[in-house]
């Protein structure tokens, strides 16, 4: 297996994700089913063609797995969008990755992938870094919480039901079920609640599905590739993009214990790489 391809596809996806984040963040006047809807549009002008063009068959394989994908999917992306309306986006976007720890539970669990131990307090090192990263000191909304932890734990099934679809799919198809669903659920629900966007707006709403596609598309690659609980934990590094972002797009500050938060989360994605890839050479 390789893991320097999967580790590179799942940095370039966690990028491409950061972005569209800070994108909702500034459209935050939307509701969550609009800019699901918009999510969608965008994805599927790629998808789509795409998969004319090379002549995939579009229904795939493993029609139920396929299903079940997608629904996870706009469960999460919408619970997300949704957790917004209550909490800062750094906040939201700390608690849903906390998703790698579910991943590599779940894959524990129906995948039996092995976990060392060292590995299990690795992955608790980094959800500690990820919460001192944004602090719980504050007072954080219930429905807010809830939400973005529904999201982080529908995204750890997406990430096992991918790795249990494998190279069966092209990445092409996993994602399509998934847009199509979102298109569908995000439409009608936005209908009592759409705002007519200007043309800035259109711009930045389509964008969201161009940032998405590429996000999706490499993670589905990443995990395709590699095993889970190597590939999941890199899904901290958004986290860190995002706070890189804030500061620079948004003017947002951060203090000592966000450094902190930051070291933790690198710390236990570097070694947790390291004893997976030592295990390889052996």
């Amino acid at each position: 297996m390789n893991s320097s391809k999967a580790i590179f596809y799942m940095i370039f996806s966690v990028i491409a994700f950061a972005l569209m984040n800070a994108v909702v963040k500034y459209l935050n006047d939307f509701s969550a089913y609009q800019i699901v809807f918009f999510r969608s549009i965008g994805t599927l002008l790629f998808t789509i063609p795409l998969i004319l063009k090379h002549q995939i068959p579009i229904l795939g394989n493993n029609k139920k797995w396929l299903l079940i994908r997608g629904v996870a999917g706009v469960i999460s992306l919408t619970c997300f969008f949704q957790s917004l309306n209550y909490l800062t986006l750094g906040t939201a976007v700390s608690l849903r990755y906390t998703s790698p720890i579910f991943a590599s539970i779940f894959a524990f669990f129906f995948l039996k992938e092995k976990i060392k131990p060292m590995q299990w307090l690795l992955f608790l090192v980094a959800f500690i870094g990820v919460l001192t990263i944004k602090g719980f000191g504050g007072n954080i909304n219930s429905i807010g919480f809830i939400l973005a932890i529904l999201s982080a734990i529908f995204l750890g099934v997406i990430f096992v039901l991918i790795r249990k679809i494998g190279d069966s799919e092209n990445p092409l198809v996993i994602i399509n079920y998934f847009m199509v669903m979102a298109f569908v659920f995000g439409g009608v629900m936005s209908v009592n609640q759409w705002k007519s966007p200007n043309f800035i707006e259109w711009l930045l709403l389509l964008s969201l599905g161009v940032f998405g596609y590429v996000g999706q598309l490499y993670l589905t690659k990443a995990f395709q590739t590699h095993e889970t609980n190597v590939i999941a934990p890199l899904k901290y590094l958004e986290v860190v993009f995002m706070i890189m972002i804030g500061a620079f797009w948004f003017g947002e500050i951060y203090n000592l214990w966000t450094l902190l938060g930051i070291l933790l989360i690198m710390f236990s994605l570097i070694y947790n790489v390291y004893l997976k890839r030592k295990k390889v050479n052996i």
